[in-house]
């Protein structure tokens, strides 16, 4: 069945069109939340907003308020709310097989076939997949105990800056101590490099490339300072939660190299940066590097919960039951995620992300102030680095910024290491007329922070 419904149409036309933001059903919406759930909730602490519907790269509040959404769910609904070509299959599925642990079913071969024809580079025809858990953290917990299982080793090398769940092997992983801090002790024998990230190492690219490798080139094989038992290396190919931060060239095939050297698997960690996010498949795409296992969840089922490992098959070492999961054969989810697929292909939504990218960082390039220090990203993965008016990292500006864009009717998230970082990830299914659109407001949003920040 041929994919319905182009991108243009699948979206509320008139948005963004907002009244009161937040409005009086959301506030008392968000009291309610309060009043009831756990103190652990996170994104209405910063969008204080009750949704009622979403289509394509719209969103729709308790209050009739409608939105430009240019964070999707965090890079979860890159085919847009309430795709009907992907809903269809879902609606299909959940009235005859939603649930059948690993049996093999239609559902399931179908996406482990598709998944090893889109693999990166020599994944394509030499990979096995594994599911777990719904959630990326999953997927990250089974690359751990692939890793594990294949080298006979436990030490694991990650990256400053890098995020990759909150689960105790993800988070270990994972270098954001403003999070661990109350959980630890996790994992022993985790070490991690510097991420090269030129802006804030204040360094050319290639001397930020050469320190992070040098690092890595240590605990991997310096008599005095290596790392006795490592069994992998963890990296995304362009940090998301640490700000849209992408590597210089040379790095991720500098990493690949020592890890070929050193014999240990490259994990890249796609959860965020894969599906179709930067322009290609995969992030590590951009760089021609094949990974010897990669992780995928968040955009694979567009909404629908899934994760999975999708690794060279000679790392597949164990046996039945190596790695399981009570939702790994959650069929609606795996309707969800072919057709996805199905739906980018049919439309070309690689080279659509590609080409609107590049005119979204263009446009933010062009604003003039002293608050916006850097802008960058891949396909319709950006960030822009905020600063205070004496060139300081400042969360404060990047919040408000979010703030005004949200209340003229744009949906933007944050990030950074300081939390400084404007996140722009909107779903690949966004025209160039709504990203023209949502531009204007972010420009606007910058320039009227700096108005009232800069003397």
């Amino acid at each position: 069945m041929p994919a319905s419904l182009p991108p243009s149409e699948l979206h509320f036309a008139d948005a963004p069109a907002v009244d009161e933001v937040p409005g009086p059903k959301s506030r008392r919406m968000r009291e309610r939340q309060q009043a009831t759930e756990s103190s652990a909730v996170l994104y209405p602490t910063e969008v204080p907003l009750a949704f009622r519907e979403g289509r394509g790269a719209t969103l729709e509040d308790v209050d009739g308020n409608r939105y430009l959404d240019f964070f999707a769910g965090i890079s979860v609904l890159n085919v847009g709310h309430a795709n009907p070509y992907v809903t269809e299959a879902v609606t299909e599925q959940a009235e005859r097989l939603p649930h059948s642990l690993d049996f093999p079913t239609e559902a399931r071969l179908n996406l482990v076939g598709k998944l090893e024809e889109i693999a990166p580079g020599g994944l394509a025809g030499d990979s096995r997949v594994v599911f777990g858990g719904p959630t990326g953290s999953d997927a990250v917990e089974g690359s751990i105990k692939l890793a594990k299982q294949y080298t006979g080793n436990r030490g694991m090398i990650a990256f400053y800056g890098g995020f990759h769940g909150e689960t105790s092997g993800a988070f270990s992983l994972s270098a954001d101590g403003k999070y661990k801090r109350d959980y630890t002790p996790l994992l022993a024998e985790v070490e991690h490099a510097p991420f090269p990230y030129p802006f804030r190492q204040d360094c050319d690219p290639q001397a930020a490339v050469e320190r992070s490798l040098e690092t890595v080139k240590t605990l991997l094989g310096d008599r005095y300072g290596a790392m006795p038992n490592p069994a992998g290396v963890w990296v995304e190919p362009i940090q998301g939660e640490g700000g849209i931060v992408v590597p210089p060239a040379g790095f991720l095939s500098g990493l690949r190299d020592l890890c070929d050297e050193h014999d240990v698997p490259l994990v890249v960690d796609e959860i965020q940066a894969g599906m179709g996010r930067t322009g290609e498949w995969w992030g590590s795409d951009h760089y021609d590097v094949t990974p010897d296992a990669i992780t995928v969840a968040k955009g694979i089922g567009n909404g629908h919960p899934l994760s999975a490992t999708i690794y060279r098959e000679e790392l597949d070492t164990w046996g039945p039951g190596g790695h399981t999961g009570t939702f790994r054969g959650y069929n609606v989810a795996m309707r969800a995620a072919l057709r996805s697929i199905e739906y980018i292909e049919a439309h070309d939504l690689l080279d659509h992300a590609t080409d609107l990218g590049v005119s979204i960082r263009k446009r933010l390039c062009g604003v003039e102030s002293p608050l916006l220090a850097q802008v960058r990203g891949l396909g319709l993965f950006v960030g822009a680095e905020m600063v205070d008016a004496d060139g300081i990292p400042s969360a404060d500006v990047a919040a408000a910024v979010r703030r005004r864009c949200m209340e003229r009717g744009v949906l933007v998230w944050g990030g950074g290491r300081d939390d400084n970082v404007v996140r722009l990830l909107p779903p690949l299914v966004m025209t160039r007329e709504q990203a023209e659109t949502g531009l204007d407001v972010v420009r606007d949003a910058i320039e009227n922070v700096t108005a009232k920040r800069v003397d």
